[in-house]
């Protein structure tokens, strides 16, 4: 989809931008190009919708040379995102997402109707923020305005240029999370610049390190660069705790849970503590009669009276650690130590139906299979570890 062939950018003071790029961006992938400030990304980026020009080498956007098309007809086919958004302060939200299918010539009522509708595909009511002027919204809103705007036309390709960093830490995980949802819907190609690297593992399909003078130091998946650096500067980008880092790109599997006792809210005292005594287990996942989760009971709870006649649900404590699977073993972490949890039940993400828990055993060893299974360049679900203790 996207290709850069050799792409050398050097300025007359003799200073090299970008040096001898050459990669691939595959139809419907979201690759971002990291980095040091000063390495080129941008550069880079700006170079495939000609508002820069390369030197050298060429840049070509679906089987064609960008250096062939006039710039101006480019750059309403590709969408462009940038830090501080660019709105249009004196047009409304409306206008401002309809600006590009305007330049096209769209009749009217089909450039508001594509704006409503990606208004509400970025998570906002277009009846409600359609007639706002941009000053009227918040940062987090503004850049959701700009993606929307980017995105208007059905660009094949949408560049995003740290779309994100203008933003608190807390908007800017949120909008990371819509970014990725919305794109798993639109199935836009990206090309995405940051310096950060969380968020580069955490958004890409595939990360572009580049080092200064615009070198490109490795173009893989971010668990293979932050499990195996090709090379001393990606080693050194993306930190000693890159072993951390790999949490937020290990998904958990169906492979990581454990399976504790399990009872329903309706069964009887005594079969929760048999379950619980049959498993030696210290809890039990309590679920209702449709496999829902409402919570767990302990054994110690027997102590405190005759009870073996009534229903469990009258001692079950309610469990708000939760994730789905598919989830990242950074999100379950993070959810069990807010929670201060030994476990975190994990639902199915269709139904969010119970399937298993896991616990701080269970997720090293998820952790250690996707190492092995980077390590053997096979399929996490393929790989078996073992582990040391019990649930």
């Amino acid at each position: 989809m996207i290709e850069f062939d050799r792409v050398t950018k050097t300025y007359p003071d003799g200073t090299t931008a970008v040096d001898g790029l050459s990669l691939t961006v595959l139809r419907g992938e979201i690759v971002v190009l990291v980095g040091p400030s000063g390495c080129g990304k941008t550069t880079s980026m700006r170079m495939v919708n000609r508002l820069v020009e390369p030197s050298s080498g060429r840049v070509v956007v679906d089987g064609t040379d960008v250096a062939d098309v006039d710039p101006v007809q480019l750059r309403r086919r590709i969408g462009y995102v940038i830090q501080h958004v660019g709105l249009f302060p004196h047009r409304t939200v409306l206008e401002n997402v309809s600006t590009v299918p305007d330049l096209l010539g769209w009749p009217r009522r089909d450039a508001q109707a594509r704006a409503m509708e990606l208004l509400d595909l970025v998570g906002l009511d277009g009846a409600q923020y359609g007639s706002r002027y941009p000053h009227e919204l918040s940062g987090g809103q503004r850049q959701r305005i700009g993606v929307a705007r980017a995105l208007a036309a059905d660009p094949p390709v949408l560049l995003m240029d740290e779309p994100f960093s203008a933003v608190d830490p807390i908007v800017r995980g949120q909008l990371q999370e819509e970014f990725l949802r919305l794109q798993a819907e639109v199935g836009t190609t990206v090309l995405f610049v940051t310096h950060d690297i969380e968020e580069a593992v955490r958004l890409g399909d595939r990360v572009a390190v580049l080092s200064q003078g615009g070198r490109l130091e490795q173009y893989e998946s971010p668990a293979a660069i932050l499990g195996s650096p090709a090379t001393p500067f990606v080693a050194e980008f993306v930190g000693a705790d890159r072993g951390l880092k790999r949490l937020a790109v290990t998904a958990v599997i169906q492979a990581d849970l454990d399976h504790p006792p399990v009872v329903i809210d309706t069964d009887h005292w005594e079969v929760a503590e048999q379950a619980m005594r049959d498993q030696d287990s210290r809890w039990a996942v309590v679920l209702d009669v449709h496999d829902r989760l409402l919570g767990w009971v302990g054994r110690a709870d027997s102590a405190s009276g005759a009870r073996h006649s009534r229903p469990v649900r009258q001692w079950t404590r309610p469990m708000e650690a939760f994730i789905h699977l598919g989830d990242s073993l950074k999100h379950a972490f993070g959810l069990m130590l807010q929670h201060d949890a030994g476990w975190i039940a994990v639902l199915d993400p269709q139904d969010d139906t119970y399937l298993g828990v896991l616990t701080p055993t269970t997720m090293h060893a998820a952790l250690r299979r996707s190492v092995e299974a980077e390590a053997r360049d096979t399929d996490p679900h393929l790989v078996s570890v073992q582990t040391v203790g019990t649930a």
